[in-house]
């Protein structure tokens, strides 16, 4: 790689302007596998694509809990995901603690925003080499953030972040005028297909490889509330994770609405390795990418 004297430092901008270590941390999000967010007018929901570090690993979990009305996925470095979202949850916990309610979900994502800002501008210190898609459901309704190294936030309908998440955009743009009155069951659809857009043509969606994160009420919860009877908490919903044995049954589904076999398909399909990092440089070392 070709180098010069402002790779080395995050506080200095190069004559073109830029910060090469925020970009380099950026670069780094590319490298982790995909990850979708999308929203409706009742839900927000995640979907990833985990990642085996080798034959023998188990697959690496991309999805992780703040507070019962937040949840995340993450790209990049593991390590950097483990702090930002302990960050996260002190946050959200101080919150019930001293309030005695959640904490708003635009606040929590400023807050790291904040946090990670803050090392891209002092001496010393690297950008956090990770990305976050947050959801989260509070009072004003659900919601979905991007986080991004260089301390940004931004919120969105519908958005990917990761290995060939191009591929997973174009779907999302052509698609997402669709989203605000879908169901959760047509909003999980329009998300899977985008997430089979960002696979190795020998690759496919599998118990093992896929993840679904989900925050809303359940439709029983929505019928209640149209008639009064539903508040609070059950309104909001809770945020959940389905994976494994319990994501099968919605990906046959979906196999079947897209003309395909329901059976899941052979072993060796399932998904990808860590050296196998798309559009993006690869991993270096025995530095763990999610």
């Amino acid at each position: 790689m070709f180098r010069n004297s402002y790779d080395s430092d995050n506080t200095t901008f190069s004559p073109q302007g830029k910060l090469h270590q925020v970009e380099y941390a950026l670069e780094a999000v590319k490298q982790g596998s995909a990850a979708i967010g999308m929203r409706s007018k009742t839900h927000a929901i995640l979907l990833t694509l985990k990642r085996s570090t080798g034959e023998l690993a188990t697959y690496q979990k991309k999805m992780i809990t703040i507070d019962d009305h937040v949840g995340i996925a993450i790209a990049g470095l593991t390590s950097d995901a483990r702090v930002l979202s302990n960050s996260m949850r002190q946050q959200a916990m101080q919150s019930r603690m001293l309030y005695g309610r959640p904490i708003p979900v635009a606040r929590l994502v400023q807050t790291i925003a904040d946090k990670a800002q803050n090392n891209t501008q002092i001496y010393g210190r690297r950008p956090y080499g990770v990305g976050f898609l947050v959801i989260g459901h509070d009072e004003t309704g659900p919601h979905l953030f991007e986080f991004s190294p260089a301390g940004t936030a931004f919120e969105y309908y519908a958005h990917s972040i990761g290995a060939r998440s191009q591929s997973a955009k174009t779907y999302l743009e052509q698609n997402y005028e669709a989203f605000e009155d879908a169901s959760l069951e047509e909003l999980v659809r329009h998300g899977l297909n985008a997430l089979a857009d960002t696979l190795q043509q020998d690759k496919n969606l599998t118990k093992r490889n896929t993840s679904i994160g989900i925050i809303g009420p359940s439709t029983e919860a929505v019928d209640r509330a149209e008639e009064g009877k539903v508040s609070g908490a059950a309104q909001r919903g809770y945020f959940r994770v389905i994976e494994n044995d319990d994501v099968e049954p919605i990906l046959r589904s979906w196999r079947r609405s897209r003309g395909e076999p329901e059976d899941e398909p052979e072993a060796e399909g399932e998904g990808e390795t860590q050296q196998q990092g798309g559009d993006a440089a690869q991993p270096q070392d025995d530095v763990e990418m999610a």
